[in-house]
């Protein structure tokens, strides 16, 4: 089914049905011009860096009854010109990002089942990794227990290739299977959260077939906030356990500590760091395996914009140690400007002679807010390298490394219908 299929089938279904009270659609286009030249790893010698426009189309429906949400999100996920202007099939980027339905069983209590989002705390741990022109969801089933005074919620996901009439072997990269319980409690200047993940992924053995299996980690954690006159602080520590995939016996952490003084009405400072276990040499040993995985966060939030730790990379490496200090300037209620400053450093050992301080990054971003529904944002990073960083990234060319972007967000919302109120008749 093409994107415009989708369209009108989402539309034709929505406007038939004459039980629900609310229905919206929404939409968003967001194109993005990057220039890479060492953006998530040391730029080479003799190459040229990558310029290119990637684009996000996504149109949202969303329908609410008091017992029923329903929404559906199609996507479209392109860079310009990787598909011909005369192609006669344009299918390379299309999917679907979303269609859950979640369902009020009894007072308090609800199922969300289907494609969806998966968002808890900070997304240190679980996000949607909205910066990434796919994002990411999640094939789940969430039962949802939130009373007035607490929030509760139990997941799970399972994972095949295929329908099939034997075997269960997953070769997509993803998970195999997971289940987890999410407990959240709100006081009056402080909120706590505790997560428990059962985490299975698929092992393949490519000679023997009768040693396939799951190999399940299992990740416990607590995020807290608290709220101090104009001091904001945010913690996270989070413990890993178990099986990696490769079976080795998993004891890894991560810890972070966060403070963001409101100085003024429109200038926001804040300092933090933190510390997420790695392996000396850079790589398990021993049938032991002290590096911490944030499994399905939203990473590109974290450690530094240019993305040179665990988005795609750095698993089961030296861990890392981000120092880190940010400062948000607000010109205006539409315009702001954003600058952090990152220390980095191993958290084990690179190797018996280096030095564990891998480099140093500078994020700048400026946001504006043309209208209601259009935002444009842009921004300069640089990171600059020690020869610890050069170890971990096997390359010692010693280039300039940098990264330029400009995007602008579209999102208007194209429609809303709300079934009028039948008054008693009198």
């Amino acid at each position: 089914m093409n994107f415009s299929k989708a369209v009108l089938f989402t539309t034709l279904f929505f406007s038939i049905s004459q039980t629900y009270s609310q229905f919206t659609v929404d939409a968003e286009l967001r194109p993005r011009f990057e220039f890479r030249h060492g953006y998530k790893t040391l730029f080479p010698d003799d190459t040229d860096p990558a310029t290119f426009v990637s684009q996000r189309t996504r149109l949202n429906f969303g329908y609410n009854t008091e017992k029923l949400h329903f929404y559906f999100s199609p996507q479209d996920v392109r860079v310009w010109g990787d598909v011909s202007q005369l192609n006669v099939a344009d299918e390379n980027g299309f999917s679907l990002h979303q269609a859950w339905a979640d369902v009020l069983l009894v007072s308090d209590l609800y199922l969300k089942i289907g494609r969806q989002e998966i968002i808890y705390d900070d997304q240190r741990f679980f996000g949607n990794v909205g910066w990434a022109q796919q994002g990411r969801s999640h094939d789940a089933a969430i039962i949802k227990y939130e009373p007035s005074f607490m929030k509760l919620h139990f997941g799970a996901a399972f994972n095949q290739d295929k329908e099939a009439l034997t075997g269960n072997v997953l070769t997509t990269n993803t998970y195999k299977s997971l289940q987890y319980v999410w407990l959240h409690k709100d006081w009056e200047k402080l909120s706590a959260s505790f997560l428990l993940l059962n985490n299975g992924l698929q092992y393949i053995d490519e000679i023997d077939e009768s040693k396939n299996e799951t190999r399940y980690s299992q990740t416990a954690g607590i995020h807290l906030k608290a709220k101090v006159d104009k001091f904001n602080f945010a913690s996270n520590l989070y413990y890993q356990f178990g099986k990696d995939v490769a079976d080795n016996d998993l004891s890894a952490y991560l810890l972070s500590l966060e403070a963001n003084y409101s100085a003024m009405e429109n200038l926001n400072i804040g300092l933090g760091g933190e510390l997420q276990s790695g392996n000396d040499y850079g790589a398990p040993s021993n049938g032991k395996n002290k590096a911490f995985n944030p499994l399905y966060g939203t990473n590109h939030k974290f450690n530094g914009f240019m993305d040179y730790f665990y988005v795609g990379n750095h698993s089961n490496n030296v861990g890392l140690i981000d120092l880190y200090g940010n400062l948000k300037y607000s010109f205006n209620k539409k315009t702001n400007i954003n600058l952090a400053l990152h220390q980095f450093l191993a958290a084990a050992k690179i190797d018996d002679k280096t030095s564990k301080n891998l480099g140093f990054e500078f994020d700048l971003v400026t946001s504006h807010k043309l209208s209601e529904y259009v935002n444009v944002q842009a921004g300069y990073s640089q990171f600059i390298a020690q020869k610890g960083i050069e170890i971990v990234k096997n390359n010692f060319d010693g280039n300039t490394n940098n990264w330029v972007w400009a995007m602008i967000t579209i999102d208007p919302i194209l429609f809303t219908w709300q079934k009028p109120e039948i008054e008693n008749n009198k």
